[in-house]
């Protein structure tokens, strides 16, 4: 973990580690993704259950990749009503949030002799990529699921890996709740291929939503153009930003939030307020002690952790700014008069009671973000992930009278003579009544 200075003259060297984290990870597995990519577009099953068999150490044919109902059944059978009643609760207000994102058709009829407009039409079939391994994510479910469950979607497919062939319980009752069509147990970079170019068992998708490690990540930019993709996700991050009031055994708790995620995971505090930081510092290592997931947490905090300290308020805000963490907690006093000044964040969490954890649940955004400074551009995953937009164009033979000359015009600026000629003969017809 490194205590830093905003002002000090080596700082953006410094924290230049904590941004470039993975990268030299991420440098050697292109080449091995192609292979995997190629290998299943070419075989399909069989080369599915060939690495399904290598890396999560599963046996089956290929009709026993796909889940069967009555798994599902037994594992609400054995999943707590309790548990089951907050899945529930996520389920229920994930998608009364993104029910307010829905947008319709329009049409357009402001000139009388053209018509304008957009229609929205769902996807026929996404695929859902649900982490596993070093922890079971049926809040992925959720996030992933519900948006486009609200949009329409036709067929939602969703695949993870299952280590030994057993998927979580908790994982098949929010697939279940969330509206999940087909669920296979089958990871990595081999399941987004089998997504995007189809095999006999599994359906190809026309996007490929969600979150997964360094191959995942990888396979889904190289499968970009054959399918559609949410975004890169990179390693979890989280930035506080304090101006020295609140609670330090907060804080650290929330920083702990995304260090337990893993290795790679980036916690940041920055603070004005230097002795408060020194405080959090203590509390991180008083509460590390105490979890389950302390070997993972320990690497990330101690090689991607950071308290800086900042001369002000505004240094804290253009900070924040510059690197557009993926979730950015403001922990100060009056959170909403800082708010308008926040250009780039991925989710922001406001006031000393809102954990960032709140939103990973249930608060009802969703907890897909764009990571490693692409909230820039990239925004949260929502029900427009799962619609497509389609421009609609009438003109009568008014309209084109009336604007087709300038529209030659234009195509003659660009030495497009048979757009022009498109247009122009249809003016000339009209003319001369031959219609």
């Amino acid at each position: 973990m490194q205590f830093l200075h905003i002002n000090d003259k080596d700082f953006d060297a410094r924290f230049a580690a904590i941004l470039s984290r993975g990268e030299e990870i991420g440098a050697g597995v292109e080449g091995v993704v192609r292979e995997i990519i190629a290998d299943v577009r070419s075989r399909g099953d069989e080369a599915l259950l060939e690495y399904t068999r290598r890396f999560d150490r599963l046996e089956c044919d290929a009709a026993g990749l796909l889940v069967g109902e009555e798994e599902i059944d037994l594992a609400f059978a054995r999943v707590d009503e309790a548990d089951v009643a907050a899945l529930k609760l996520a389920v229920e207000r994930v998608a009364r949030f993104h029910e307010k994102q829905k947008q319709q058709s329009w049409l357009s009829t402001e000139e009388p002799d053209i018509m304008l407009g957009q229609m929205v039409t769902p996807l026929a079939r996404v695929g859902i990529y649900v982490p596993g391994g070093k922890a079971s994510y049926p809040s992925s479910v959720i996030m992933n699921a519900v948006p486009a469950r609200v949009a329409g979607v036709g067929e939602i497919v969703m695949v993870a890996p299952t280590p030994g062939g057993e998927l979580n319980p908790h994982v098949l009752v929010a697939a279940r709740l969330a509206g999940v069509d087909k669920i296979f147990r089958i990871g990595g970079a081999q399941a987004v291929a089998a997504l995007a170019y189809g095999t006999a068992t599994v359906p190809k998708v026309d996007k490929i939503t969600g979150p997964g490690n360094i191959y995942v990540a990888t396979a889904k930019k190289l499968v970009f153009g054959q399918v559609g993709i949410d975004m890169i996700a990179g390693p979890s991050e989280i930035l506080v930003v304090s101006d020295g009031s609140g609670n330090p055994a907060h804080i650290a708790a929330d920083l702990l939030s995304q260090a337990e995620h893993d290795e790679l995971a980036s916690s940041i505090l920055i603070t004005t307020d230097r002795a408060f930081g020194e405080k959090v510092v203590a509390e991180v290592e008083r509460q590390l002690k105490e979890l389950s997931r302390q070997a993972i947490a320990r690497k990330s905090w101690d090689a991607y952790g950071a308290v800086i300290v900042a001369g002000s308020i505004d240094e804290a805000v253009a900070f924040a700014n510059r690197i557009a963490p993926e979730h950015l907690e403001l922990a100060v006093t009056a959170p909403f008069e800082l708010l308008p000044r926040i250009k780039n964040a991925g989710a922001i969490f406001l006031g000393h009671f809102t954990p960032e954890a709140a939103g990973d649940y249930l608060a009802g955004p969703n907890h897909t973000l764009p990571t490693g400074g692409t909230a820039r551009f990239f925004s949260p995953l929502s029900v427009d992930d799962f619609v497509k937009k389609t421009s609609l164009v009438y003109f009568a033979e008014e309209g084109l009278q009336r604007l087709g000359p300038d529209i030659v015009r234009i195509a003659g600026l660009e030495g497009l003579e048979a757009h022009g000629k498109s247009v122009s003969i249809r003016l000339a017809k009209t003319k001369t009544g031959n219609k």
